[in-house]
């Protein structure tokens, strides 16, 4: 059996610390919601010693199977150069697919992933941040549901409002308070289970399976409030680049999952004692003069909760830039030290008004507990399917081994979402709209720029034929290097033919360069540039770029010993393109209305290859759609 190799990385206190801010801030806060969702089935004169003993058991053993099993000790084996995320397998399946259609195939599974990503990163800070803020009505009952919702907004509004200053000044506490949140929950759980430790017996699966079989399909349905404790199960596998394999399966296996069972068991066994505590039995875990400093705790748990789902919601857009299933965005860099923080200013923005909307329209933690379940469990499901290809495929699994193992997650992963699909009606329609409108608006505009390349080759001169005849032509030759971006470095460029068109010169060096995104997070230096002298002083060269990588073409060019390229005197010419709704018919009304629409706010390509403006010759061109 092979695996993927990821640079090994020494293993430091600072490393643990820093996967518990920003990997466990998700799962970790599950449990203002998970337990209390799933009482919410019963009532207090109905709910019996081995309901409760049996729910608990249930949440115990799906952070074993779904977080411990197939996050940690499975999934996280298939990195691609260190990088996790479901893009990142996406091209680690594509890559062994042995068919253009399978690659299609596991390219759309990967896209639909991505797109319940996106509802992921809206419904968790509203879910979780008016779950703290709710806290309040344990301390103060008559607390009207309208003001926590006020508080809830402010605190959401504040979070994005400060994103583009960048997580670098606060992220260095996000580890500490997250290393005090779980020693907080763990001990606070562990004090109610030495009133009642037989809650322990929960331990047992088989008071799990024993609720199943007693309640029957209202046990089927529960499954869908149970998923909520291993939200951030992905959160473990996308953010592996940052601290590495070791310190995340060791700060879950001996900090992490301790402390969140003796929570839950913590509140199952306040329950069993007082029932009337179902209703917000995280709270009510505390004694009365710890609920203010353990709601102000659970505060800033749901805000590091909340940045996490953000600042990886920008990562995946990047990579999503960079793999041509969204257009060009700004992206700004927080951190002149860290490549990784990053700021997209329009993916900010929507995430901003979809999370206030879905609290407006919601306005309980209870009411977008039923929406959260389907994004989680529909990534669930598309990571286990691209894992179960890469281990077949690259790891060289038999096909008996591959069906066990991740059979069997499947079949989990597929009761969870089959359990949250019955919450459609009641808010699971959200995430999957949400999903499918991303889905599509990558599909679009994936399938729109290859229509374009297409019919462009189809027209365009090509390069080599350029090339003869150009001795022979009377072009005047001017001082200076000229830099022609193209797509395709065997035809040429629009922008050389007409700035010929209308100056009648071509520059002395002529660079022809194109951009190529590679199925890697980071294209080592080695790699970066491919180079060819096409003919005398006419140069075709090839950019390399990682999909974690932001592309400054002055730069990799100046990288070039032997072309000695000076960035402040070299001149760029760039194809302004305009679209126009006619001529192709390939892209439906609506998709064509969503292509032009997602095409004519794109930044420009002078922006996002960080080319400086001055240095810039743009030429339009006219393109029918």
């Amino acid at each position: 059996m092979q695996e993927a190799s990821s640079p090994a990385k020494p293993l430091r206190l600072a490393a643990l610390i820093g996967a518990l801010g920003v990997v466990y801030g998700d799962i970790g806060t599950s449990p203002l919601y998970a337990f209390q969702t799933c009482l919410g089935y019963f009532n207090a004169a109905s709910l019996t010693r081995a309901d409760v003993l049996g729910l608990l058991s249930l949440i115990f053993w799906a952070l074993v199977i779904t977080v411990t099993l197939k996050y940690v000790t499975f999934v996280m084996r298939a990195d691609n150069k260190g990088e996790g995320g479901i893009l990142a397998l996406t091209a680690l399946a594509q890559r062994a697919a042995a068919t253009a259609h399978t690659r299609v195939l596991l390219g759309l599974v990967g896209i639909i992933g991505a797109g319940l990503f996106f509802g992921d990163g809206m419904l968790t800070p509203a879910v979780s941040v008016l779950s703290a803020v709710g806290g309040l009505q344990v301390v103060w009952p008559g607390l009207s549901n309208d003001l926590v919702e006020g508080l809830s907004i402010a605190v959401i509004a504040a979070l994005f409002i400060a994103q583009r200053r960048g997580t670098g000044g606060i992220g260095a506490a996000f580890g500490p308070v997250m290393v005090v949140w779980f020693l907080t929950i763990g001990l606070l759980g562990a004090m109610q289970i030495a009133g009642d430790p037989q809650v322990l017996a929960a331990l047992n699966p088989f008071y799990g399976a024993d609720f199943m079989v007693r309640h029957k399909a209202s046990a089927f349905v529960i499954l869908g409030a149970v998923v909520l404790a291993v939200t951030g199960a992905e959160a473990l596998y996308a953010d592996m680049s940052h601290f590495g394999r070791k310190p995340i399966r060791l700060a879950w296996t001996w900090f992490v999952l301790p402390s969140l069972a003796l929570n839950y068991f913590g509140q199952g066994a306040l329950v069993l004692a007082h029932p009337a505590a179902a209703d917000n039995p995280f709270f009510k875990i505390a004694p009365a003069a710890l609920q203010i400093p353990l709601i102000v705790l659970s505060t800033l748990a749901t805000i590091i909760a909340s940045q996490a789902v953000i600042s990886g919601a920008f990562s995946m857009a990047r990579q999503c830039i960079q793999l041509g299933l969204f257009p060009r965005m700004e992206v700004r860099h927080t951190s002149a030290t860290e490549e990784g923080q990053i700021y997209v200013p329009q993916i900010n923005w929507l995430l901003a008004a979809g999370v206030i909307l879905l609290v407006l329209a919601f306005r309980t933690s209870n009411a977008l507990a039923w929406a959260y379940g389907i994004a989680v469990t529909g990534t669930f499901v598309c990571t286990n399917i691209l894992a179960m290809f890469v281990f077949r495929r690259s790891f060289h699994w038999s096909r008996l081994a591959t069906l066990l193992t991740f059979g069997s997650f499947c079949i989990v992963d597929l009761g969870f979402f089959g359990a949250n699909i019955l919450k459609f009606f009641d808010g699971g329609w959200v995430p999957l709209c949400i999903g499918l409108l991303v889905a599509v608006l990558m599909t679009t505009w994936q399938r729109g720029r290859a229509l374009i390349y297409a019919r462009w080759t189809q027209d365009a001169l090509p390069l080599v034929s350029f090339l003869k005849r150009l001795p022979q032509s009377r072009i005047i030759r001017v001082p200076g290097t000229a830099v022609f971006m193209t797509g395709n470095l065997d035809f040429v460029p629009n922008a050389l033919l007409h700035n010929l068109k209308h100056n009648q010169v071509l520059h002395e060096r002529v660079l022809f360069v194109s951009v190529r995104t590679l199925d890697i997070p980071h294209a080592p230096p080695s790699q970066r540039a491919e180079m060819e002298e096409a003919a005398p002083s006419i140069y075709r060269i090839t950019l390399n770029f990682g999909f974690m990588e932001s592309p400054n073409i002055p730069l990799a060019l100046a990288g070039l010993k032997e072309l000695q390229f000076d960035r402040m005197s070299a001149s760029y010419f760039l194809g302004r393109e305009s679209y126009v709704a006619a001529g192709l018919t390939t892209l439906r009304f609506i998709r064509r209305w969503l292509f032009l629409f997602m095409a004519r706010n794109a930044i420009p390509a002078t922006e996002f290859f960080q080319i400086p403006a001055d240095r810039v010759v743009e030429l339009g061109v006219r393109i029918a759609i």
